[in-house]
């Protein structure tokens, strides 16, 4: 048979255009107008989320991200919002503030708040990143350094108080919309503006030994031993520098470490970091990752409950203004209340019977004006939780 004469079976037009659509419609459906055999879907369990409020410090341990922490306590309580109050580096360890629930509302306080350090520097050794995780780019003999306390009152004193500092390229700073390190793994260099933050202390000393630590800050606070001392003196034409730094929010230890080098004309890296007080929030209040996993296993046990701070607990700093039912109702509402109130920028605002808190405000002119407000929701829970 000539493939010119070659006759075709007749298309049932309606059946293939049934077929189309139920294609269409459903990727199950076969071209052959057949259904093809569905996979089994695996079960996928629904977590039930709880609402949770209120503020969990945590002792970041090394090696892990502030977000790997935050999401960790968020997957151990089931919480339905959380996060975190300032990222701290993986190689640095300390005071990492969890916000939970109607406490994310107001964690730009905190993130607006002073931050103390204990730090370790590496003098005679620039890095690509300014800390050990980073290439090194240039080294200079530290070995005859005047690294007494006379010797370092100069420099000591150039880094006190307020300082120009330029951000690392290896930081998460966004500029148009992309973190710095991202553009610094693509090999690219920006020219960031330097700006201004203040340190309002800075103890440095040399570190030898562990009791060199003594003079800067209490050695439970280090969380240090022989071994790392050791180390961080291993290194010939180096030598070893600590450092507690109080500063203002925005300063990267890494780079005040690194102009601290720079100033004595030998470099340096940090090769030790660890924040012991966040706000009012310091490293003795704060509880180990891991301990806080063993007691958070049981979902239904108060335990897992018991280190969570009150939300009110980021707004310590606040005037306390308290409202009866009717005015809580309309503040709640968004409405300003009247009343006898000298002028503030930073109010606390609770209701009476029980107390709870609302949100915060502030007062002008005789009046109370709403900033961030809980919703009832939210202040249901929180007098759920005190049951």
């Amino acid at each position: 048979m000539n493939s010119n004469t070659l006759e075709h079976a007749p298309i049932d037009a309606p059946a293939f255009a049934q077929g189309a659509v139920r294609a269409s419609q459903d990727p199950s459906w076969s071209d052959s107008g057949v259904a093809k055999k569905k996979k089994p879907k695996k079960a996928q369990v629904k977590i039930k989320r709880r609402s949770l409020h209120g503020v969990l410090l945590i002792d970041k341990p090394l090696g892990q991200s502030s977000n790997q922490v935050l999401q960790r306590v968020k997957w151990l309580l089931k919480a339905e919002k959380a996060g975190h109050t300032g990222t701290l580096d993986p190689l640095a360890t300390g005071v990492l503030p969890i916000c939970l629930g109607a406490a994310t509302k107001f964690s730009q306080v905190h993130l607006d708040s002073d931050k103390t350090y204990l730090a370790v520097a590496r003098l005679g050794q620039n890095t690509s990143t300014a800390d050990a995780e980073g290439e090194i780019t240039q080294r200079t003999d530290a070995s005859g350094l005047d690294l007494s306390a006379d010797g370092l009152l100069q420099v000591k004193a150039a880094f006190t108080g307020p300082i120009e500092q330029t951000p690392p390229m290896y930081s998460a700073l966004k500029v148009d919309g992309k973190a710095l390190y991202d553009y610094a793994r693509a090999g690219l260099e920006l020219d960031v503006k330097a700006r201004q933050v203040t340190i309002h202390t800075l103890e440095m000393n040399e570190f030898k030994q562990m009791d060199d630590l003594k003079s800067v800050s209490d050695l439970s606070h280090w969380k240090l031993d022989e071994a790392f001392a050791l180390q961080a003196n291993a290194v010939e034409g180096t030598r070893a520098l600590a450092l507690k730094v109080k500063c203002s929010k925005g300063t990267y230890i890494r780079t005040l470490a690194e102009d601290i080098g720079n100033a004595l004309g030998v470099g340096a890296h940090l090769i030790y970091l660890r924040r012991i007080a966040s706000g009012d929030f310091g490293i003795d209040d704060c509880m180990d990752l891991q301990a806080f996993e063993e007691i958070a296993q049981d979902q239904e046990s108060r335990n897992a409950m018991a280190p969570i701070k009150p939300t009110q607990c980021l707004l310590s700093g606040y005037e306390p203004i308290e409202l009866n039912e009717s005015d809580s109702a309309k503040f709640l509402s968004g409405l300003r209340r009247s009343g006898e109130w000298r002028d503030c920028d930073r109010v606390a605002v609770y209701a009476q019977n029980p107390t709870v808190l609302l949100g915060s405000a502030h007062t002008k002119g005789g009046e109370l004006i709403p900033d961030r407000l809980l919703n009832p929701l939210e202040i249901n829970s929180i007098l759920e939780s005190l049951l």
